[in-house]
């Protein structure tokens, strides 16, 4: 089955992408010209058919009013698998930065980790399969089109996964509150290294956080308990790429 991806961003990045088969690009009738042409081009770069209909069409086709006048038919997100992540930062001679997603549930909270994921050239992402969300169109428009240059894989067991990930050398650092818990200035985090991001409100499963090499917490001195899972992972996405000479 196609899905529809709209508003501007997300379409762009996905045409500008080549995880998707593109089947066509619909716009509204009369956009302006400047926020049609990049669009177009791009369009005409990956050959995909354009074809222009009314607002009210391309608002039943979307189900979604916010479209901004551009919708893209894609067909279904093609998920990847863990070795191409490892093989990735082989062939670009850097040590692997994976990112993993420990029923981390919310459209937004999952696209917003995924946008800082990509931004900070990582070489994968994985979630587990089973009470895990799909990356939806939602999940693509959250993250800015972010999804649509990920390596994003869904596994069966996280901690199965994760001992795959031990045994090639990557050291897996769960985020989570606790005694046991580190904090990043106490870690060396340019290493080959996987960050573990957890549920929410729960955090990580005891199986998981057993797994995780050591758990990791970031320092707070305000009233709040606690940072957004998204927020939190992407602070500490950002302090392995910085250890990493923001390379």
């Amino acid at each position: 089955m196609p899905e529809y991806l709209i508003r501007r961003n997300p379409v762009l990045e996905a045409l500008r992408g080549s995880r998707r088969e593109l089947i066509a690009l619909w716009l509204q009738e009369g956009l302006e010209p400047k926020l049609a042409a990049p669009l177009l081009a791009a369009a005409k770069a990956r050959r995909v058919p354009v074809k222009q209909v009314t607002k009210q069409k391309l608002g039943q086709m979307a189900q979604d009013s916010s479209h901004q006048g551009v919708l893209l038919e894609v067909g279904p997100y093609p998920y990847a698998e863990v070795g191409e992540m490892l093989a990735l930062a082989a062939q670009k001679g850097e040590r692997p930065l994976l990112l993993l997603l420990d029923l981390l549930h919310g459209p937004q909270n999952i696209g917003q980790l995924l946008r800082t994921a990509e931004i900070v050239g990582i070489h994968g992402v994985i979630m587990q399969d089973r009470r895990a969300p799909e990356i939806t169109p939602a999940v693509v428009q959250f993250s800015a089109g972010a999804t649509e240059h990920l390596l994003i894989a869904q596994v069966t067991n996280l901690v199965q996964t994760i001992k795959q990930l031990q045994a090639a050398g990557v050291w897996v650092a769960g985020m989570d509150m606790g005694a046991d818990a580190r904090k990043p200035g106490e870690i060396d985090l340019n290493r080959p290294l996987a960050i573990v991001v957890g549920h929410e409100g729960e955090g990580l499963r005891r199986l998981v956080r057993q797994s995780c090499d050591f758990i990791v917490e970031l320092p707070m001195r305000g009233h709040v308990e606690s940072l957004n899972a998204a927020v939190a992972g992407s602070v500490l996405l950002y302090l392995a790429w910085q250890a990493r000479g923001f390379g």
